[in-house]
C-alpha cells in the first residue's frame, strides 16, 4: 500500500521570492516635504479651525489685555452659526472704523507667524469688542446708564473698574434697533473704545455686518499667567434676554 511521505517537521520551508525593499527618500527630500506639509496644514488649521490674534488696544479691558493673544474659533461660522449676545468676536473692519489708525508694517517674521495662523496675516483690518445686541434687539443708553436691552437693565461686571456702562456724551446716548443681519459690538472699556456708539455716520449706523465676524473669541492663550477662558456673562443668559 502506497503511503505519501510526511513532511519533516525541522525541514525549513521553500523561501518565497523576497519582499520588494522600500525605497527611502533622501533626507535633502524628505526634510522639505514634511515641512511644506506641516505648513499645509498649519494654514489649513488657520484658515478654517483656530486661529490666534493680538490685542491691539486696551479697549477690551479687563477682560483682555493689550498684547494679549486669543484663540479665535473660526469653524462654527462655516456651519452657519452667528454671533449671540455677549460672545467676543474678532471681526474684519466694516466700514474703516481704524481710520486714522496708523499700522506699522509687518516684518517678515510677523508675515510668517500670520501665515501659519500664530498672528493675524499680514495688512489684515480685525478688531475685537463685545456682542450687546443681535438682529431684533432694541439697546439703549441714557446718562452714564445702566446699559439697556430691550428695556432690561443689564448688570454689567465685566465693565473696565471706574468706567460707567453708558458715556454721558453725543456719541454714548442712543436707542437702536439691531437690522436682520447686523450686530451692536462694544467695548469693555467703555470710555476708551471707538465701538458701534462712535460710528453712527460710517452709512450703517455704526451696525456690524455679520458677514464680516471671523470667529468667536474662546481662549486667552499667552501670556501664560492671562490664561482664561471667554465665556458668555451670565447677564446675557436672563429669560429677557
Amino acid at each position: 500500500m502506497a503511503t505519501e511521505p510526511r513532511p519533516d517537521p525541522e525541514a525549513p520551508e521553500a523561501a518565497g521570492p523576497p519582499a520588494p525593499r522600500r525605497r527611502r527618500l533622501s533626507p535633502w527630500v524628505e526634510y522639505p516635504l514634511l515641512a511644506v506639509v506641516a505648513l499645509g496644514l498649519a494654514f489649513l488649521i488657520k484658515t478654517f479651525l483656530v486661529q490666534a490674534f493680538l490685542i491691539p488696544s486696551g479697549s477690551m479691558q479687563n477682560t483682555l489685555q493689550e498684547d494679549d493673544r486669543v484663540l479665535v474659533d473660526k469653524l462654527t461660522p462655516w456651519f452657519g452659526s452667528e454671533a449671540e449676545r455677549g460672545e467676543v468676536v474678532v471681526f474684519r473692519d466694516p466700514a474703516d472704523w481704524l481710520a486714522g489708525h496708523e499700522m506699522e508694517p509687518p516684518s517678515s517674521v510677523q508675515k510668517a507667524l500670520g501665515f501659519v495662523g500664530l498672528m493675524p496675516a499680514a495688512g489684515e483690518q480685525h478688531l475685537i469688542k463685545r456682542v450687546i445686541g443681535v438682529a431684533g434687539d432694541t439697546v439703549e443708553c441714557e446718562g452714564t446708564g445702566p446699559l439697556k436691552l430691550n428695556g432690561v437693565p443689564l448688570d454689567e461686571p465685566y465693565v473696565y473698574a471706574g468706567n460707567t456702562p453708558c458715556s454721558n456724551d453725543a456719541g454714548g446716548q442712543f436707542k437702536v434697533t439691531v437690522p436682520a443681519g447686523h450686530l451692536w459690538v462694544m467695548g469693555d472699556h467703555r470710555q476708551e473704545s471707538q465701538d458701534s456708539r462712535y460710528h453712527q455716520n460710517d452709512g450703517q449706523g455704526g451696525m456690524l455686518p455679520q458677514k464680516e465676524v471671523v470667529g468667536r473669541a474662546i481662549v486667552v492663550a499667552w501670556p501664560l499667567p492671562h490664561w482664561s477662558t471667554l465665556p458668555i456673562p451670565d447677564t446675557f443668559k436672563t429669560p429677557e434676554n
